[in-house]
């Protein structure tokens, strides 16, 4: 196998693509945002209603709730991808499950009681890391949410607890890669989607191996070079929401 620390000319292995965070995309929806990771596009929505789903409606000690909603358009990859107008398919899915977890875990939803939060992740161009970028895209729409409630007055406590952000590690041969493409995807035997706030604390740890097993302290390697590009993507989000919030 040809080394991977050839073939990526672009950027070193454990550099991250460049990051762009767009907040206020949307006019219509409370929260909005557009994240573009490399060649990857996704533009995320946060919608807020009066109204609880039927699993929570009957209890009195209910808060809010947040959930999410996944989503590739037609020609977000190079062939032409159907629209899916009825029920999502199994990956689908999974990554909406993802996001919504992620957010919910730094959501404070007693703050929206009585009120469901969708966030709609719309991929709009996909060049690998789909589910990282709508985590992030989801957070940076979240925010823009949160600071309009407190300046509004309509809120007195932020109701996020934590920044968060996701990233993308692979291992193909011996090379570990952060951050990657379409390309760099479909040739490892390991991928992980790690899940975390800027403090290095985890939310969750997606993935496995495709090509037999790995050795736990290489696993754990794997989540702590994750863990630490998590920081500074962080950073990078920080930076540019603050200058348009």
């Amino acid at each position: 196998m040809q080394s991977w620390s050839v073939m990526r000319s672009s950027r070193a292995n454990l550099e991250l693509r460049p990051l762009s965070v767009r907040t206020g995309i949307n006019i219509h929806a409370e929260g909005s945002a557009l994240v573009e990771l490399g060649q990857t596009r996704v533009q995320a929505t946060v919608s807020v209603e009066p109204k609880l789903p039927p699993h929570l409606r009957n209890r009195k000690d209910a808060s809010g709730w947040l959930t999410a909603e996944y989503a590739m358009l037609p020609r977000s990859t190079s062939s032409r991808v159907n629209r899916e107008r009825l029920y999502p398919g199994g990956r689908n899915q999974e990554i909406q499950r993802l996001i919504s977890r992620s957010l919910r875990a730094v959501t404070r939803l007693d703050l929206f009681r009585g009120q469901t939060l969708t966030v709609d992740v719309d991929v709009l161009q996909a060049d690998g890391g789909t589910r990282c970028a709508g985590i992030i895209a989801g957070y940076a729409a979240l925010f823009e949410l949160a600071d309009s409630l407190i300046h509004s007055g309509r809120l007195d406590e932020w109701p996020l607890t934590a920044e968060l952000a996701a990233v993308s590690v692979g291992l193909v041969g011996e090379e570990v890669l952060l951050d990657l493409d379409a390309a760099e995807d479909q040739n490892c035997q390991l991928d992980l989607n790690v899940v975390g706030t800027a403090s290095g604390e985890l939310i969750e740890v997606q993935g496995g191996s495709e090509a037999g097993p790995i050795a736990a302290e290489k696993y754990v390697s794997l989540v702590g070079t994750g863990v630490s590009a998590l920081a500074v993507i962080l950073e990078r989000v920080r930076l540019q929401i603050a200058r348009q919030v």
